[in-house]
C-alpha cells in the first residue's frame, strides 16, 4: 500500500464510521461531566475503541480513574492522539471537547486499520490517550508525570474554534488565591477598630490595573472575588479573590506573577491585615512543531478547507496540552466549527456549535487529517527528521 493508497483508506475508514463517531460526539455533548468526573465519558470512549478496532483499553491509565490509554502497530517511532473530553460548569461542552474526543477515536481507528493491513512503508505505531480535566486541572501534566509519554516521539490533537489555525499560540498561566484575614468591628459604631480584608482585596484590584502599563503584549492578569464579607454594617474580618495570570511564555509569567503578588502584599500592608497566597499550578505555553502542523495543514487543503498558520486577531487561552508541547514535538491546530466571529470557545452558542451537523464535519476532517499525518510520521524518516530537528531547535 503507497502513501497515496493508506491517505484514501484512512479517509474511507472515518467515512464508515462516521456515524459511529457523530454518536460518541453527541452523546458526551449530552451528558457533560467535569474535570476528573468523566467516567461515562471514558467508558464511552473505551467500547467505541473496542467494537472499531478489537484492540484492547486500558482504563484506568496512569493513575487517573478517567484515562485511558489503547495503543496499535509494532515497535519504533509513536504517535500519540489525545482525547479532551471534561466540560464546563454551567455551560457543558462549551470548549467543544466531545468533538475532540471523537475526532481522536476516528484518527487512532483509522490509523489501528491502515497498520493491521501492513503497508509495508510504516514502522511504529500510535496511542490513543484519553486525557481528563483539561478545564483547570491539568491532566495531561499528571500523565506526563506518570509516564504516559514515554516512547512518544510527536503528539497530536485538534481543538473547535472559529477558524481553522494550524500554529496558534497558547499562554502559559498560572491561579493565584489570596485570602485577607483582618479584624471585625461594627461599621458604623467603631469603623476605626476594625481591620477590612474587603479594602485589601479591592485595593488588589486597583494595584494590579495600575500596572498594566507595564505588561508586555500577550499578558492576561484577571480575577473576581470569592469572598467579600458577612453583611455590610460588619467591617471584613476575611476576603479573598482569586486571579489567572497567563503570559506567552513561562518567561514573562514569572516576572508578571511577581508584580501580581506584590500587589496583594501591598494591599494587605496598606489596610494592616494578613496575606495567605495559594497557588495552582497552571499551563505552559504552547510550542508548535512546525514541520508536523505544515504536515496536517497540507491534508486539510486536500480536504478542501483553507487554514492559516496563525491569526493576530484570534484571541488566545491555555491548554496542558502547551506542556506536553514541552516533553515532545506536539501540534495542536484549530478547526472550525462555525463562522468566524459567530461565537467562541466558553460561550453558550458555541456549545450549541459543538453538537451540530458542521461541528461533525469539523471533527471528521480533523479525525482525517490528524491520522494522515500520522502515518505521513510513521512513514517518512525525512519528516520525523524535520520534526526533530525543530524540536531541539525550539526555545529553551
Amino acid at each position: 500500500m503507497q502513501p497515496k493508497d493508506v491517505h484514501a483508506r484512512i479517509d474511507a475508514v472515518i467515512d464508515g464510521h462516521a456515524a459511529a463517531l457523530s454518536e460518541l460526539a453527541l452523546k458526551i455533548h449530552s451528558h457533560p461531566e467535569l474535570r476528573f468526573e468523566e467516567h461515562r465519558a471514558a467508558e464511552w470512549i473505551a467500547e467505541t475503541v473496542r467494537s472499531l478496532t478489537d484492540l484492547p483499553v486500558e482504563r484506568p491509565f496512569g493513575g487517573l480513574a478517567t484515562a485511558l490509554r489503547a495503543r496499535c502497530g509494532t515497535s519504533g517511532p509513536r504517535v500519540a492522539i489525545l482525547a479532551e473530553y471534561d466540560a464546563l460548569p454551567h455551560v457543558g461542552h462549551a470548549c467543544g471537547h466531545n468533538l475532540i474526543a471523537a475526532g481522536a477515536v476516528g484518527a487512532f481507528v483509522a490509523v489501528a486499520s491502515v497498520l493491521r493491513e501492513q503497508a509495508p512503508h510504516l514502522h511504529g505505531g500510535a496511542d490513543l490517550v484519553g486525557t481528563p480535566a483539561e478545564e483547570g486541572g491539568g491532566g495531561k501534566i499528571l500523565l506526563l508525570e506518570a509516564g504516559a509519554f514515554e516512547g512518544v516521539e510527536a503528539a497530536m490533537m485538534f481543538h473547535p474554534f472559529d477558524r481553522d489555525l494550524l500554529a496558534h499560540p497558547t499562554l502559559a498561566n498560572v491561579w493565584l488565591h489570596f485570602d485577607f484575614y483582618g479584624k471585625a468591628s461594627h461599621a458604623a459604631i467603631a469603623p476605626w477598630d476594625g481591620q477590612s480584608a474587603l479594602s485589601a482585596v479591592t485595593n488588589t484590584f486597583h494595584l494590579i490595573d495600575s500596572q498594566r502599563v507595564h505588561f508586555r503584549d500577550g499578558v492576561r492578569v484577571h480575577g473576581f472575588v470569592t469572598q467579600g464579607g458577612e453583611a455590610v454594617n460588619i467591617v471584613a474580618e476575611r476576603a479573598s479573590c482569586e486571579f489567572s495570570v497567563r503570559a506567552t511564555n513561562v518567561r514573562e509569567l514569572e516576572r508578571v506573577r511577581a508584580i501580581v503578588e506584590r500587589c496583594a502584599k501591598a494591599a494587605a500592608m496598606a489596610s494592616d491585615v494578613r496575606l495567605e497566597v495559594t497557588a495552582r499550578r497552571g499551563y505552559k505555553d504552547l510550542q508548535n512543531n512546525m514541520p508536523l502542523a505544515d504536515t496536517f495543514g497540507a491534508h486539510m487543503k486536500n480536504l478542501g478547507r483553507n487554514p492559516k498558520r496563525t491569526d493576530p486577531d484570534a484571541g488566545a487561552g491555555s491548554t496542558d496540552m502547551g506542556d506536553v508541547s514541552h516533553a515532545v514535538a506536539s501540534i495542536h491546530p484549530w478547526v472550525a466549527i462555525c463562522d468566524e466571529g459567530e461565537t467562541t470557545c466558553h460561550q453558550q452558542a458555541f456549545a450549541k456549535c459543538a453538537a451540530s451537523e458542521r461541528g461533525v464535519e469539523g471533527m471528521l476532517s480533523a479525525a482525517k487529517a490528524m491520522a494522515r499525518t500520522t502515518v505521513d510520521f510513521l512513514g517518512d524518516e525525512r519528516l520525523r527528521a524535520s520534526a526533530r530537528a525543530a524540536w531541539e531547535a525550539r526555545p529553551r
